[in-house]
């Protein structure tokens, strides 16, 4: 199961002399029949795991965890300490990975009063092979992920656990902390507030919490100060006869093990844009450029001068349209005057007027465009487009222009998390992309079985013929659900359709709250009262992940959460992520999709005299129409999850290519 070498020595994993202080893969390239290989063995490791596979390891567990239970503190501690040494010295074997896990388990319950289920034993089990393990949501994963950070970090090796926004970093650091400390572990999290000194200091936490963003750049950053020269030996050289040796001023020990929380997030949906580290430069004349840009497309006319393709959220200039804009440019002279470049900024333009809208893919807050992550509804604050689309947006937007940044470092999720020698990762959604996390990451998916059965039902999918009338259901359904005392919570696609329904619901004197990516800092507490008898919710993706909503008194009885997505997502993971907000854990719950061809999804797939056929087809209330629609829709959600895996491969092959073009060239990253 692992994905590091086949050796299970842990000179392997961790810092010291046989790979040096600052471990990593190295990257390699494979030929057409290793790749082959790989694929085949991707197939015979993912799958289902049944618990019969893991009768004697969790057999094995239990005898040890009945010993630890008959003794007392102190003697646990001698015991800690005992398989700590036996992990330094013989590395991850599994009969002391056993151990480890039963102690891990008697102290969680001793400190925060938690004892690991079998089927968390099993999914600590996969992670600390080096495997995703596919865990449904509320099954606990934060405390499972405890069991293979502790056994790795036991042996020694710095572990980071990696999720997906400063708030889970915080509060899972803070929820697990005691386990570790009680274990002689030390636990840090680090988050974006954090000057550069305290980051480093946190990133020699035997575990560390951290974002992924946060943790890729800052080993970009060690990446510019290591520059070419950072062979082993001489790094150890420097660290013995240097003062300021670079060693010191590194953020990070290493690559050695990760941890990923929500890995489908991180690997897949994150993977579609690289990462860089740039700095300012001189934006006068770039700034002139973009507004000359906006001035020209403003001038252009739709489906004449220019299309549209929404499937590929792509602009394209006509022939009509490049003739205009030459004749244009001879009279403006300067960059100009180069075709290629100035179809390129007028297409920007065009994009940044026709494709990106304001409260679905960005917020304007104190006079800054803030990027809105599709996949969770959260604010991207420090992430800005590329190739004077940010600007345009700006200038559209009539916020100050930002100055133009010079590239400093680049690198994709795809390469930057391939280089740890072990990875490992959890999630409730990831069988859809299986196959690439494999093939990608080397990460085989192993789903393992809920704790109690799964008692969430679905009361099924109803297609309206306009998105008038879906609104005008959702409100209705939500007011009958209502009247039953349920908590509801509502999935919207977007900031703006959030807050449409939120009008919508006031006037008909419905009490809610909305979450959404103006109330991020409310997330916690809104989330807390989600659950309670009565209570209606309207939140974008960003209520999906990462968070359980607790159940208040007597909600059980009524039927728990009754879900409610007023849109297909563009992956059927997501979807998937909204109704396991509710049914965790044994409880009951529920979930409904209100839906039409007016959705963005369809809107952007199909040709808008075939969505006006749809609707009549619709309107006449018949089941055909319903299934041919419901169809239509996942066939939409198919070719645009085929799409993104698309631009997450190209993106890679281009990264692996300006990696090799680099590296002939002397430069790193």
């Amino acid at each position: 199961m692992s994905n590091s070498h086949s050796s299970h020595s842990l000179s392997l994993l961790r810092p010291g002399f046989a790979c040096g202080s600052y471990p990593e893969r190295p990257q390699t390239s494979a030929g057409w029949l290793q790749k082959t290989a790989h694929s085949l063995t991707g197939i015979m490791k993912t799958g289902d795991i049944p618990r019969l596979r893991f009768r004697r390891t969790i057999a094995a567990i239990h005898h040890h965890g009945q010993l630890f239970e008959k003794l007392n503190d102190a003697e646990l501690a001698v015991k800690c300490q005992d398989i700590r040494l036996q992990l330094h010295k013989q590395g991850l074997a599994d009969d002391l990975i056993e151990q480890a896990f039963a102690l891990v388990r008697e102290t969680a319950g001793r400190t925060i009063d938690m004892r690991h289920f079998d089927t968390q034993l099993m999914g600590g089990w996969i992670m600390v092979h080096g495997g995703l393990a596919e865990m449904e949501t509320g099954e606990g994963k934060t405390f499972t992920a405890v069991l293979a950070a502790a056994c790795a970090a036991l042996a020694g090796i710095p572990v980071h656990i990696v999720t997906v926004n400063d708030y889970l970093v915080t509060r899972d650091a803070q929820l697990m902390g005691p386990i570790y400390r009680a274990l002689g572990l030390s636990v840090g999290a680090v988050t974006s507030d954090m000057d550069a000194a305290m980051r480093r200091d946190t990133y020699r936490s035997d575990i560390t919490y951290c974002t992924n963003k946060q943790l890729a750049f800052d080993y970009l950053r060690d990446r510019i100060l290591l520059g070419n020269d950072h062979g082993r030996l001489r790094l150890q050289l420097e660290q013995l006869h240097d003062d300021n040796a670079r060693t010191e001023r590194l953020f990070l020990r290493g690559l050695c093990f990760a941890i990923i929380d929500e890995a489908d997030s991180v690997l897949i949906d994150e993977a579609r844009t690289p990462l860089i580290i740039s700095r300012q430069g001189d934006s006068s004349e770039e700034t002139q450029n973009y507004l000359q840009a906006m001035e020209i497309a403003g001038k252009l006319e739709n489906e004449i001068d220019f299309t549209l393709n929404q499937t590929e959220h792509q602009v394209k200039l006509s022939e009509k349209g490049s003739a205009r804009l030459a004749d244009t440019a001879k009279l403006m002279g300067g960059i100009w005057n180069g075709i290629r470049y100035g179809e390129e900024l007028v297409c920007q333009a065009l994009s940044a007027q026709y494709l990106y809208q304001r409260d679905r893919h960005y917020l304007v807050h104190n006079n800054k465009v803030l990027i809105i992550d599709e996949n969770t509804g959260r604010v991207m604050a420090d992430r800005s487009w590329e190739r004077g689309l940010h600007q345009m947006i700006e200038i559209k937007e009539n916020c100050e222009v930002t100055g133009r940044k010079e590239h400093m470092a680049r690198l994709t999720y795809q390469r930057f998390f391939r280089r740890y020698l072990r990875l490992a990762g959890m999630t409730g959604t990831a069988r859809e992309v299986r196959r690439e996390l494999w093939s990608i990451y080397h990460l085989p998916v192993l789903k393992v079985a809920t704790n109690r059965p799964n008692l969430r039902k679905s009361e099924g999918r109803r297609i309206y013929s306009d998105s008038r009338e879906k609104w005008v259901a959702v409100v209705e359904h939500i007011r009958k659900v209502h009247l039953r005392g349920r908590p509801l919570l509502v999935g919207t696609r977007s900031v703006a359709d959030s807050e449409y329904l939120s009008t919508l619901l006031d006037e008909c004197g419905l009490s809610h709250q909305v979450l959404n990516a103006r109330q991020d800092e409310q997330e916690a507490e809104i989330v807390a009262r989600a659950g309670e008898k009565g209570c209606i919710t309207v939140a974008t993706n960003m209520a999906g992940r990462g968070t359980d909503i607790p159940l208040g008194p007597g909600v059980v009885e009524i039927g728990g959460l009754y879900i409610i997505a007023t849109e297909r997502n563009e992956a059927r993971r997501i979807d998937r992520q909204l109704y396991g907000r509710c049914g965790r854990q044994g409880d009951p719950g529920s979930y409904k999709s209100i839906l039409s061809p007016d959705d963005e999804l369809l809107r952007n797939y199909l040709a808008e005299p075939i969505r006006r056929f749809l609707a009549r087809l619709i309107s006449k209330d018949s089941i055909v129409a319903q299934r041919i629609s419901l169809l239509t829709m996942r066939i939409a959600q198919s070719g645009r999850e085929r799409r993104y895996l698309r631009m997450r491969r190209d993106l890679l092959q281009m990264d692996e290519q300006l990696g090799k073009l680099l590296a002939f060239s002397g430069r790193m990253e």
